[in-house]
């Protein structure tokens, strides 16, 4: 026989009432949450409100839209006025948060020709990705790296780096920062204004790092897949992310290739990870990034995890399914997908590939041990991946 929970307001006079008036108004003078249920309310409703925060939307930045801004900020702002020129994607869900998900960010940013910035460093973890022109720069502990459409360049929790353009006009690059979740820590400082160099035994200011590795360094040192060198440190930086600051899209490209004569798990197309070659992890504790290769007319089955996700389009258009919505895209553009959504992608092409670059917070959430995903399979049942 199911037992029925007592009605606990019978009793209650007027004198509890003001008791809890009382209660109600000292909490709220004090900035304290009441995590309790009376009257109407439920102990799940308490639970909701406790739960309550801006959380981000599924949105999408088309590029022909944020291209003409970028050009125009070119024109209107000098290097020596600002370092930079970036429009960063901020989610309309989050109030006024200068964030993509509520975790990330991701912005475009614009170099004009022979243009190279003070060197910084600062907390939160980085990465431009190459969209337009060849020689966008960026210089990283010493390492000069020149980089064009596809290119990969780690710019590591607090290690010097300068950003710029060595010749070509208009170079445009994505850039993605895990500053959100920093902020959120309370651990994100910059430091930009007094980079030294030692000169005769003397340190003196200056702008621009010294070269000390040659430009190929990342790809010499690391670029042969299984085979790690004993030679040489890989405590580059702080030593807590990947020793290897760029990942070359041609070889990317090629690794995705190797991919095309196998299915998958029909959940994620053909896809690889970046990750840090002398330990198979993840670049960064708080980030990770994979491209991503729709085949011709393929569509992959619903998919859902935890991690937020930032895709940006390299190649191809086509569109995403976020919890039922459609989502077109087209070259450059750039959406986001906060975790907890389904997720599907559709090649919108019978005869190219769709290309897509992905950064998630997975490996945060991994090392917190909260992270899961799950799949939709054919016949309907949901399956964990992970």
């Amino acid at each position: 026989m199911a037992t029925v929970a007592p009605d606990r307001r019978i009793g209650r006079d007027d004198n509890w009432q003001r008791e809890m008036d009382l209660l109600h108004a000292r909490t709220q003078e004090l900035h304290l949450f009441e995590f309790w249920s009376t009257g109407d309310e439920t102990e799940h409703e308490a639970v909701r409100k406790l739960q309550k925060f801006d959380k981000a939307r599924p949105h999408l930045w088309r590029f022909a839209d944020i291209h003409p801004c970028l050009v125009k900020a070119g024109e209107l702002i000098d290097m020596y006025e600002s370092e930079r020129r970036s429009l960063i994607m901020c989610n309309p869900a989050l109030g006024g948060q200068i964030a993509t998900t509520n975790t990330l960010f991701a912005a475009y940013r614009i170099n004009n020709p022979n243009e190279i910035a003070p060197a910084h460093r600062h907390s939160p973890n980085a990465i431009r990705l190459g969209l337009t022109g060849h020689t966008n720069f960026t210089g990283v502990e010493g390492e000069p790296i020149t980089f064009g459409p596809g290119d990969l360049v780690l710019t590591p929790h607090d290690t010097w780096h300068n950003h710029g353009n060595e010749g070509e006009g208009g170079a445009i690059n994505l850039s993605v920062l895990d500053m959100p979740l920093v902020n959120t820590l309370n651990a994100t400082y910059f430091e930009s204004d007094y980079y030294e160099v030692d000169a005769r035994g003397e340190r003196i200011r200056a702008d621009v790092q010294t070269s000390r590795f040659p430009a190929d360094y990342s790809q010499r040192i690391y670029g042969a897949g299984g085979l790690k060198p004993r030679s040489v440190s890989h405590r580059r930086g702080t030593g807590n992310a990947s020793p290897m600051y760029v990942y070359r899209w041609d070889r990317t490209r090629e690794a995705l290739e190797n991919l095309r004569p196998y299915p998958g798990n029909g959940f994620e197309a053909a896809m690889l990870e970046y990750v840090d070659p002398t330990t198979g992890r993840a670049p960064y504790a708080t980030m990770t990034f994979f491209a991503q290769m729709l085949r011709p007319g393929e569509a992959t089955r619903p998919l859902r995890q935890n991690a937020s996700l930032i895709v940006t389009v390299l190649d191809g258009s086509g569109h995403s399914l976020i919890d039922g919505e459609r989502f077109d895209w087209d070259r450059f553009d750039t959406f986001c997908v906060p975790g907890g959504h389904w997720l599907e992608h559709v090649n919108g092409s019978g005869t190219g590939d769709a290309i897509l670059f992905v950064s998630s917070d997975e490996p945060a959430l991994k090392a917190l041990r909260f992270y899961m995903k799950h799949g939709r399979a054919e016949s309907g049942e949901i399956v964990r991946l992970e």
